[in-house]
């Protein structure tokens, strides 16, 4: 008789075999019934043998005894966004480029369906599944390894040929049609609302506490790139990448060809046109890559996209509907845009009732009115846009589409700025433009106010305890206890939150404001050109014009702002609240011995943050910037380096680990 150790490997050996016959061969040699049991049995003996268990068992695909809190997840190397095309000129440009830079025709194009689904990065050390995260902004996104162990097609542990010591498989989660429809006809048949489509649903799959909820959902998931590779058998294209994660267990895109030269890429383009609606799940376009590595190396990347890939979308699909009338929006910086409501119309698997307009000039453009038959069109936009008005159906009383006299939130006075297209509120106190200041005022990257949230926000902006920013500082403990879903605790934390916000330096506090064409950088750059916010405040164009950086339109946005009387008013009641409003200056110590030396971080410090690395530089006489070149003096390197690590060693840099970093300035 076998020991429960023995047959519990043995089990798992059996069931990762049914798994790659019935995902990746469609040729499965057991029934439903059959696997089934073997799971059920493998199942108990890790029940009854807790020490047995393992993170990569076949009984995890659903949900087991795994759950999440979907920690954040910093990426070692940014998973970028793609550049889009939507016709044959744009694809013909696109190999213009490459051929420039290259210098020459690229060997040739891999190019794939691009799947509508929800980008997942993948780690596995030696083949054994070590995380899952989400793309979030493609710098940070969310550990969700837990529901990630759900996806049947989706290996916890691979061999093969060789298995790299560390790989970073990214690729898409997805739904396909049938189980779209499935999930959406369970929920309407237990009252809740439906998806309104297979991406989102595919996203809320992956979101869920519960890793059972995950697995009934059936997702699916396709590897197509990497972020990390290291070890393993060398490979030269991403077509025998491709081809190797096939042999280590990844489904992929039944979808693709290579192309040795634009022409066989528009074919294809042109054949795959119709062939899109076929496909059991859905795609947005297909995507074409140049094919060998050492081409993609050359070619590089900009910082949001590599030169070297584009997402070949088609046309948005059109339709025709009326607008019944418009609305207007008013954003955190007052800007008025207006929003047309039409006749309810399917397009694209959404019912679309609202459709942008964009701002005015754009309606003067369109000369679109209330009462026309207008072409509206979804081309990789979350909001539909009107495309042209259809003049022919034009009745013969329609309205005109006109800037608001006043604020539709506050009613106060609407203005349009000199030489610029957009309308605007011009009272910072507008309810609509408050709760997004607000939010962006205690955003991490604001004054880091931490609990102060979108709920918060609505209750307090909508009971009338909140009228303009300073006026969160007068807040008290009793004041957030009658507020929903607050008990002690949680009201504790807001108070010391709130506390702390205001120590934070004149640089984040600038930024909190929410100027106009002042971002992060600028704001550093402002704080410290001026120190003070009075200084700042009372700044010339002259003075704004001469800080590093700092052009004609942001000196004049900066100066605006400040002559306004009720920031004048706002100024004074940040001060009052105990807010400080000045830059400390750089702290230099005596001992300048990093003095013109460069520095570039990357990857995860273990002693201390990142900000406080750079910090220390600066305190020793050296620089800290973001980006390696050969002028840089050291780039030191974390856990889970990025592609700086890289960038410095083929530039002659010297690359140091944290321990060498602590060394030298210790």
């Amino acid at each position: 008789m076998k020991s429960p150790k023995v047959e519990a490997e043995a089990l798992r050996a059996e069931l990762r075999e049914h798994e790659r016959r019935y995902y990746l061969e469609a040729k499965p040699v057991v029934s439903d019934e059959e696997y089934d049991r073997l799971m059920e049995r493998l199942h108990a003996i890790e029940e009854a043998h807790p020490e047995l268990r393992s993170d990569d068992s076949p009984t995890v695909r659903v949900g087991g005894w795994a759950s999440t809190d979907f920690k954040p997840v910093a990426h070692a190397v940014p998973m970028l966004s793609l550049d889009n095309s939507y016709s044959p000129e744009d694809i013909r440009e696109f190999d213009e480029r490459v051929r420039k830079l290259l210098q020459k025709a690229p060997s040739g194009y891999a190019c794939e369906a691009k799947i509508d689904g929800l980008s997942l990065s993948l780690t596995y050390e030696k083949g054994r599944l070590l995380r899952g995260a989400t793309r979030g902004d493609g710098r940070n996104g969310e550990d969700v390894t837990a529901n990630v162990r759900t996806i049947r097609d989706i290996p916890l542990q691979f061999h093969g040929k060789g298995v790299p010591d560390l790989l970073e498989v990214r690729g898409e989660a997805f739904l396909e049609k049938s189980q779209f429809e499935r999930i959406n006809a369970e929920l309407k048949t237990e009252g809740e609302e439906p998806f309104v489509n297979p991406r989102n649903c595919a996203a809320g799959s992956l979101r869920q506490k519960d890793p059972k909820v995950t697995a009934s959902r059936r997702l699916k998931f396709f590897a197509h790139s990497f972020g990390r590779l290291e070890g393993g058998a060398r490979l030269e294209s991403y077509s025998t990448f491709i081809e190797a994660c096939k042999g280590w267990g990844f489904s992929v895109s039944d979808v693709r060809r290579t192309c040795l030269d634009v022409e066989a890429l528009l074919a294809f383009y042109d054949e795959f046109r119709d062939r899109q609606f076929t496909l059991p799940y859905e795609i947005d376009g297909l995507v074409a890559k140049v094919d060998r590595f050492d081409e993609q190396r050359v070619l590089g990347f900009t910082s949001k996209s590599p030169r070297w890939a584009m997402a070949l979308k088609y046309p948005g699909r059109q339709a025709t509907t009326t607008i019944e009338g418009v609305e207007f929006s008013v954003g955190r910086t007052g800007t008025i845009t207006p929003v047309a409501k039409v006749k309810p119309v399917f397009l694209s698997g959404v019912t679309i009732s609202s459709v942008t307009l964009h701002n005015f000039e754009e309606v003067d453009r369109l000369d679109a009115r209330i009462g026309d038959t207008v072409m509206i069109e979804r081309a990789g936009e979350v909001i539909p846009k009107v495309v042209s008005v259809v003049k022919e159906k034009r009745p013969g009383k329609t309205s005109p589409i006109a800037p608001p006299a006043k604020c539709p939130v506050c009613a106060g006075a609407v203005q349009r700025e000199a030489e610029a297209v957009a309308w605007r509120c011009v009272n910072p106190s507008c309810p609509a433009q408050l709760k997004r200041k607000l939010l962006h005022f205690a955003s991490r990257d604001g004054l880091d106010i931490e609990g102060f949230g979108e709920a918060v926000v609505e209750q307090l902006v909508g009971e009338g305890r909140v009228k303009d920013l300073a006026d969160v500082f007068s807040l008290g403990k009793d004041v957030f206890l009658v507020l929903e879903l607050f008990a002690e605790k949680r009201a504790d934390n807001l108070v010391a939150a709130l506390t702390a916000a205001k120590e934070r330096p004149l640089s984040r506090l600038i930024y909190a404001l929410g100027i106009p064409q002042v971002g992060e950088k600028t704001a550093r750059d402002l704080a410290g050109s001026f120190r003070t916010m009075d200084a700042l405040a009372a700044a010339p164009l002259e003075a704004l014009q001469a800080v590093p950086d700092i052009g004609p339109i942001v000196a004049e946005a900066v100066q605006g702002y400040f002559a306004q009387a009720p920031v004048k008013s706002l100024l004074k009641k940040l001060h009052k609240a105990g807010l400080d409003m000045t830059e400390p200056e750089a702290a230099v110590s005596a001992d300048a011995r990093l003095s013109g030396k460069t520095f570039v971080f990357t990857g995860e410090l273990e002693s201390m943050p990142r900000a406080d690395a750079e910090a220390k530089v600066r305190t020793l006489g050296g620089k800290a910037v973001g980006s390696v070149s050969k002028k840089t003096s050291y780039v030191v390197v974390g856990a889970e380096a990025g592609s700086k690590a890289e960038k410095a060693k083929k530039l002659g840099v010297t690359v140091l680990t944290e321990r060498e970093f602590l060394d030298m300035t210790s």
